[in-house]
């Protein structure tokens, strides 16, 4: 059964990230950011705290929990003001891989510092003209004696300049062939051959993105993440993840606009009354947080579903968490932004730069249209048009 009630030990978690949260806020991400530095003081707490860690094992000095747990730490992060993106990507993508089916050899020398937040790890999958379509991934990994030699371009790669090494999804067979055999393979940053270009992005954020390419770059056997044949397996076991904490990216943005809309509307008083009495400004709020809780409990059930082991169950609720996570974000900052009229677009208030952000989880890491093309297709059993 899936849980709708949170245990007490969720709630002290959500309590404990809530206060370091708040320790932070949201003036230190738009500092830091405007210094063009990492969220370094953040992260290093976070990972002396154990919460960067919360689900990876025990033994590889994790919290032994599961994504219901990680996710928890980012939505509550992110209603502070203060999300860090690469939890995501470091402990939830690449620290899952790694911990399912990584060699033992891999998970004593990545687990601790991933959980620990001494080491991080960048994920590379999309591509200039595939997208996330694994099938049409581009990147190849041949043999050459022992070794691999991978070559091919990635883009939107986040915290590259930050990461110890990359974990970057190619193929095994000629992509030509339309032989669909993707592979991870652990890729470190000073690898020759392995370049990096940073994107210009109108988007503000501490996480800067790249362009990266690999030109045969040798890897040793043991790069290898898991079974040369084992496919989608693997690659799914760090996607549904990642769309589990895009959902909790998301949500807890939402949550963090709502709330500085909900301090103005009780305040801000025209014609003798809180702005925050008239229905014209309360409804529309009243249905944000509708949203954003539905949203939540969806992604709640999509953890479960992955950390009880069930992948295809998770996928299909880990894609529709993804999707309405992302439209209850994008509805919350647009009405917060709406409520606080011209303070919402001000510096003072620090919401206008969500009008950008939020943008991000209907785009990223697949598009909405495409968990719409999932769900119609693998839900519904609809035709597909491609």
């Amino acid at each position: 059964m899936t849980p709708v009630i949170e245990s007490e030990e969720h709630k002290a978690l959500r309590a404990a990230v809530a206060a370091l949260g708040k320790r932070y806020g949201r003036d230190y991400m738009t500092r830091t950011i405007a210094e063009g530095n990492p969220l370094t003081e953040l992260w290093s707490e976070a990972g002396k705290l154990g919460y960067l860690g919360v689900n990876l094992p025990e033994e590889h000095g994790g919290g032994g929990g599961g994504i219901t747990e990680l996710s928890i730490v980012l939505e509550e992060l992110g209603a502070a003001g203060s999300p860090l993106l690469m939890l995501i990507v470091s402990p939830a993508i690449c620290g899952t891989v790694i911990a399912r089916f990584g060699t033992e050899e891999q998970k004593r020398t990545w687990l601790p510092g991933l959980a620990d937040g001494t080491r991080t790890m960048a994920f590379g999958i999309t591509e200039p003209d595939a997208g996330s379509n694994s099938h049409r991934i581009t990147t190849t990994a041949r043999r050459d004696g022992a070794d691999w030699l991978l070559t091919g371009r990635k883009v939107f790669v986040s915290g590259v300049d930050q990461a110890d090494a990359t974990l970057i999804v190619g193929r095994t067979g000629d992509a030509r062939t339309g032989t669909l055999k993707p592979c991870l393979f652990i890729v470190p940053r000073n690898a020759e051959g392995f370049s990096r270009r940073s994107i210009d992005m109108e988007l503000t954020a501490a996480e800067k993105q790249f362009e990266l390419v690999l030109d045969d770059v040798r890897l040793p056997a043991e790069a290898l993440v898991g079974d040369e044949d084992a496919g989608l397996l693997q690659l799914f076991a760090g996607l549904n993840p990642e769309r589990i904490m895009t959902a909790a990216f998301a949500i807890g943005m939402g949550r963090h606009a709502l709330a500085k809309a909900i301090e103005y509307a009780r305040e801000r008083t025209v014609w003798k009354a809180p702005i925050g009495a008239h229905q014209a400004i309360a409804h529309p709020l009243a249905q944000a947080h509708i949203d954003l809780e539905l949203a939540r409990l969806m992604m709640q059930k999509a953890a479960h579903l992955y950390d009880a082991g069930d992948d295809v169950g998770a996928g299909e609720a880990a894609n529709m968490a993804k999707y309405a996570a992302g439209e209850a974000c994008v509805k919350a900052v647009d009405q917060a932004v709406h409520t606080l009229g011209g303070n919402g677009l001000t510096r003072e208030f620090g919401l206008a730069s969500l009008i950008t952000a939020s943008r991000v989880a209907r785009i990223a890491p697949v598009s909405r249209e495409m968990i719409l093309n999932y769900v119609s297709h693998q839900t519904l059993g609809l035709p597909k048009s491609y």
